[in-house]
């Protein structure tokens, strides 16, 4: 057997076997949801809630390692630094300071991750749709939620 035959039979194994290193891929309860105006709502849902809410829709791409591995990572940081699924129990101080940091990220172009995009074409922001979820964060931040 040719050392090139060799080492893909062994790439192909490893790729086989990772599969049984499986990340938890959960959707915990929705606690206490943001409320928002339904346009902010429809923004927030196609835009933001896969990544930043208990209702993650796991995409089948989201099953297969190692590529798995990077989708549960991202969900779970996303939800650990906002979750709108649990936006009534943050404290107020935190709910504004979250509020700034929607603002200037989407202002910024840095939310919806770049990444996420390809895949996801619908979750892209028109500039109208930009300053809806901008003014919508601001509007919060100065007057608290």
């Amino acid at each position: 057997m040719k050392l090139a035959s060799k080492v893909m039979l062994g790439v192909g194994g490893v790729l086989v076997l990772i599969q049984l290193i499986r990340p938890e891929q959960t959707n915990p309860p929705v606690t206490a949801a943001v409320v928002a105006p339904p346009e902010v709502m429809t923004l927030l849902k196609r835009s933001c809630w896969d990544c930043h809410s208990n209702e993650t829709v796991w995409p089948w791409y989201a099953q297969v390692a190692p590529v798995s591995w990077l989708v549960t990572r991202d969900v779970n940081h996303g939800r650990k630094h906002l979750n709108f699924s649990e936006w009534q129990g943050y404290e107020e101080g935190r709910k504004l300071k979250k509020l700034k940091e929607v603002a200037e990220e989407v202002e910024e172009g840095e939310m919806p991750l770049a990444i996420y995009l390809p895949l996801h074409p619908e979750a892209k922001l028109t500039p109208a749709e930009r300053t809806t979820l901008v003014e919508w964060a601001k509007a919060g931040s100065a007057t608290g939620p």
